[in-house]
């Protein structure tokens, strides 16, 4: 039979461990598969192939949390392509290059999302954009997430909304 001593003794370590994984391990180490991209299967093969190319694509900013943060308007150029099962939107002006995640394809109603992680931040972009020929017009979701580097946890969020509009430039990349 356990003593009362005992008793103590083993809630004091099981409260002491808990302490411990939640003060000296950071959360990055359990969220990194959240912001490795994956593909939903199936997904891809309806993404009309209008899609892939190069666009010159106009942002204006429509709602911010954060506005010193968000420029007011941008002019980018995403080129997305298609190898195999991986969607990749890079973009020669700023250097970025990232797979993508496709969360809905409905004709010509497209939701993807990328997700990058630098320094303390992670970066969550989630567009949505209806295809009509050689343009597209939708929004670009923008959430910025600052992660403690004592603890692992989301110390600030910074949101943006921008409405985007697409003309493509070059044609397909799908390979």
């Amino acid at each position: 039979m356990v003593n009362f001593y005992e008793k103590i003794f083993n809630k004091k370590m099981v409260v002491f461990v808990f302490i411990i994984i939640q003060f000296f391990v950071p959360l990055e180490i359990f969220a990194e598969d959240l912001v490795k991209p994956t593909v939903l299967q199936g997904s891809i093969t309806v993404v009309p192939k209008s899609f892939y190319g190069t666009w010159r694509v106009k942002s204006k900013l429509e709602d911010t949390d954060s506005p010193v943060k968000f420029k007011q308007q941008s002019l980018d150029l995403w080129n997305l392509s298609r190898t195999d099962d991986v969607i990749t939107l890079s973009n020669p002006f700023n250097g970025a290059n990232a797979e993508i995640t496709i969360d809905k394809v409905n004709d010509n109603y497209i939701v993807f999302r990328k997700v990058t992680k630098y320094e303390s931040n992670v970066l969550t972009d989630t567009v949505e954009v209806t295809l009509n020929g050689e343009e597209f017009v939708g929004y670009d979701y923008i959430q910025i997430d600052t992660f403690s580097g004592v603890n692992g946890k989301i110390i600030k969020t910074e949101k943006a909304k921008y409405s985007i509009k697409g003309e493509k430039i070059a044609g397909n990349s799908v390979i």
